[in-house]
């Protein structure tokens, strides 16, 4: 791990980043998140049998809507303007269904959290959809796999 806690001042006490002199760049973040379940519960969530209604589009505008209000959920991120978020949901086995979100700004700070809370949003909102079928569903693996822009360049999580 490389760098300094930068929400930290010199007395140790939280604070939120000092952005003004960043550069603007074009910056984007794609994370993931993992819903589980028994194999009926993700099948109906996939064939849009719910009775709360399409569970999926349901998590699509919630994971978008839950980018856009990063800001108010997560006490020292700062309000980025948006230029695109996009929420991929799919089947991953019998028994699972994987969250991709992305988040793209051109702007001073990163949107990796923008796209953490769009990912792990989107499956909490499956489960919530799902949850009359199966309350034991896990949500898991929610990660960051790849950032793009601003001063620490790239990365792309290795498995």
């Amino acid at each position: 791990m490389s760098g300094s806690l930068t929400h930290l001042n010199e007395r140790g006490e939280a604070h939120i980043v000092d952005i003004g002199d960043k550069s603007v760049t074009r910056r984007r973040a794609v994370a993931q998140a993992r819903i589980s379940g028994a194999e009926a519960t993700i099948a109906a969530i996939l064939a849009g049998d719910m009775k709360k209604g399409d569970a999926l589009a349901a998590a699509r505008i919630a994971g978008i809507m839950a980018a856009k209000k990063t800001a108010e959920l997560i006490p020292l991120c700062h309000p980025i303007p948006l230029t695109k978020v996009s929420v991929d949901i799919a089947g991953d086995g019998a028994a699972s269904i994987k969250i991709l979100a992305s988040a793209e700004t051109n702007g001073q700070t990163g949107v990796e959290m923008e796209a953490l809370v769009a990912a792990s949003t989107a499956a909490l909102t499956l489960y919530d959809m799902a949850k009359a079928l199966d309350r034991g569903m896990v949500v898991s693996d929610i990660r960051l796999l790849e950032k793009s822009g601003g001063k620490s360049g790239d990365y792309v999580h290795q498995p």
